[in-house]
C-alpha cells in the first residue's frame, strides 16, 4: 500500500484552517447571521391556493402593500404556500394580508393556520441552541477521552468547534437565513464530524499499539491512508443526496441541505487535517495509548 503523505502539508492546512475560521469570526462580529423567524419572532401564515400560486405575483403584492421584509416559499405542493413576516407585523395584520392576497387572486385562497412567535420566544431559542451546542461538544470530548485519552479529545473537540465556526461563518457571509432547521443541521454536523474523527482514531490506537519502531507522524499518515476510502465513499455518497436535496427539495428544507453540504464538506477535511493535526502537536505517542494492567498483571510492550 502506497502511503499518502497528508501530513507533509500539515502547517499548509493549519494556516487554511485558521484564516478560515478567523474570517468567519470576523463576518459573525461584524454583520451576525441573518435569523430567520424561529429566532427574530413574527408571523407565520400557511396559505392554500385553488390553483397554482404565482409566487412571484405574491413577493410583487407584499412588497406594493409595504410588508418589508416578508419572505414567501412554496409549502409541499405548488397551490401550499408559506409567508412569513418578520417582528413587528400582529396577527391582525397578517389576517389583513389574506384580504389583500384574496383581491389580487380570481380563485379561492383558504388560511390554514397562522402563528405568532414574539421575540421573547426567538431569544429562548437562540439561547438554548447554543447551550444545546456547547452540551454537545462537552459530552463528546467526555465520551472521546474515555473511549481514548485526553489528548484525542482534545483533537476531537478543536475539529468540531473547527467546523461549527466555518459553518456559522458560511452563513453569515452569505446572509443565508439561519432558522431551526439549520441549527438542526448544525448538530448533525457535530454528530456526522465525529463519527469520522472516531474512525480515523480508532485506526491511528490501534497502529501505534500494532507498527513498531516509526514516528508518530508516520503511523498518522498509514492510518489516513488505510481509512481514506470509507472517508471518500461515506462523505461523497452522504453529498449527494444532499445536493439532490438542496436543488429540488424545495426552499423550505434548501438551508438544512446547505448547511448539511457546507458542515460535511469541512467535517471530512477536518478530521484529516485538523483532529490529526492537533495529535502531533500535542505529541500523542505510544505511551500515551498503553493499556492499563491489572495489579500482578504484565504491562505491554509498546517501546520500539
Amino acid at each position: 500500500m502506497k502511503v499518502i503523505n497528508f501530513m507533509g502539508l500539515r502547517k499548509v492546512a493549519a494556516l487554511c484552517s485558521i484564516a478560515l475560521v478567523l474570517a468567519s469570526l470576523g463576518s459573525l462580529a461584524t454583520q451576525q447571521l441573518n435569523w430567520g423567524l424561529d429566532f427574530t419572532g413574527g408571523t407565520l401564515l400557511e396559505i392554500n391556493y385553488s390553483e397554482s400560486a404565482d409566487l412571484t405575483g405574491i413577493r410583487q403584492t407584499l412588497a406594493t402593500e409595504g410588508y418589508k421584509g416578508a419572505t414567501v416559499v412554496s409549502f409541499g405542493t405548488d397551490r401550499d404556500v408559506l409567508i412569513r413576516l418578520p417582528h413587528g407585523y400582529s396577527d391582525q395584520e397578517g389576517a389583513e394580508l389574506l384580504r389583500k392576497l384574496q383581491a389580487t387572486f380570481t380563485g379561492e385562497v383558504e388560511l390554514r393556520r397562522i402563528e405568532f412567535v414574539g421575540p421573547q420566544v426567538g431569544d429562548e431559542l437562540r439561547e438554548q441552541g447554543g447551550l444545546a451546542m456547547l452540551l454537545a461538544l462537552g459530552l463528546v470530548m467526555l465520551y472521546i477521552a474515555f473511549r481514548f485519552q485526553l489528548k484525542f479529545a482534545v483533537g476531537a473537540v478543536v475539529a468540531l468547534i473547527h467546523d461549527v465556526i466555518i459553518t456559522l461563518g458560511f452563513f453569515s457571509f452569505t446572509r443565508m437565513e439561519f432558522d431551526l432547521t439549520v441549527l438542526a443541521a448544525l448538530l448533525a454536523v457535530i454528530g456526522y464530524s465525529l463519527n469520522d474523527t472516531i474512525v480515523v482514531f480508532d485506526r491511528i490506537r490501534e497502529n501505534f499499539r500494532k507498527i513498531r519502531r516509526t514516528e508518530p507522524v508516520e503511523l498518522v499518515n498509514i492510518s489516513l491512508t488505510e481509512t481514506l476510502d470509507r472517508t471518500l465513499f461515506t462523505s461523497l455518497t452522504t453529498l449527494l443526496v444532499l445536493v439532490c436535496l438542496a436543488l429540488f427539495g424545495g426552499e423550505m428544507i434548501n438551508g438544512f441541505a446547505v448547511a448539511l453540504i457546507v458542515g460535511i464538506g469541512v467535517g471530512t477535511y477536518s478530521s484529516i487535517y485538523v483532529a490529526s493535526n492537533v495529535l502531533l502537536l500535542l505529541n500523542v505517542s505510544k505511551e500515551d495509548l498503553m493499556i492499563p494492567v491489572k495489579e500482578g498483571g504484565e504491562q505491554e510492550d509498546l517501546t520500539p
